[in-house]
């Protein structure tokens, strides 16, 4: 991945109240296209996809269309380590083109949380896109170990391989070809 100032990707430690000890990732990238071309992208389920990297084996369960709002239910599959995985998660807190929350009902975490946020930067030019997910991988006891040893360096993965993704998605739009050719004046 290129470097680029605007991406950035915690990982930490947090407190839930029902789940005691849990992560939290906060993933930032700005994207060079309006809220208005980036929202659309991702209120497309099957566009999670093109995002996911391809060892995952990641495909989406529920039929086309999705019609994404509050209290959608989408079913995935997935693998984790070679292992097969049943994912369902569903959207809580639809409000585009803002935000919007999908949380897992069943899956491989013991708790998955996922805010997706959609600001406006450089006077609406850009969007910022900051997804911030409290997650607690199952494992009882060991799910520090766990987390450390194998999620957080996967999540951290799959954030990269999206920024990546996103970025060939919505390229830099180029600068305006008649500006750039017009000589400077003296």
């Amino acid at each position: 991945m290129q470097p680029n100032s605007t991406n950035s990707i915690n990982i930490t430690p947090d407190t839930h109240p029902k789940h005691g000890k849990i992560w939290k990732i906060t993933a930032r990238q700005t994207l060079p296209r309006p809220v208005e071309e980036v929202f659309p992208f991702f209120s497309d389920a099957f566009n999670l996809e093109r995002l996911t990297p391809s060892f995952l084996g990641f495909k989406v369960l529920t039929p086309k269309p999705i019609d994404l709002k509050s209290g959608t239910v989408i079913n995935y599959r997935l693998k984790i380590h070679h292992i097969p995985i049943r994912w369902k998660t569903t959207i809580q807190d639809w409000n585009p083109p803002h935000s919007f929350v999908d949380n897992q009902d069943k899956g491989p975490y013991t708790l998955w949380h996922h805010t997706h946020s959609f600001t406006p930067v450089n006077n609406g030019n850009s969007t910022l896109c900051t997804d911030t997910v409290l997650y607690k991988p199952k494992g009882w006891i060991l799910a520090p170990l766990i987390n450390k040893f194998f999620v957080q360096r996967d999540v951290r993965n799959i954030f990269e391989y999206r920024f990546e993704q996103l970025t060939e998605i919505f390229p830099a739009q180029p600068q305006d070809s008649t500006l750039a050719s017009e000589p400077a004046l003296a």
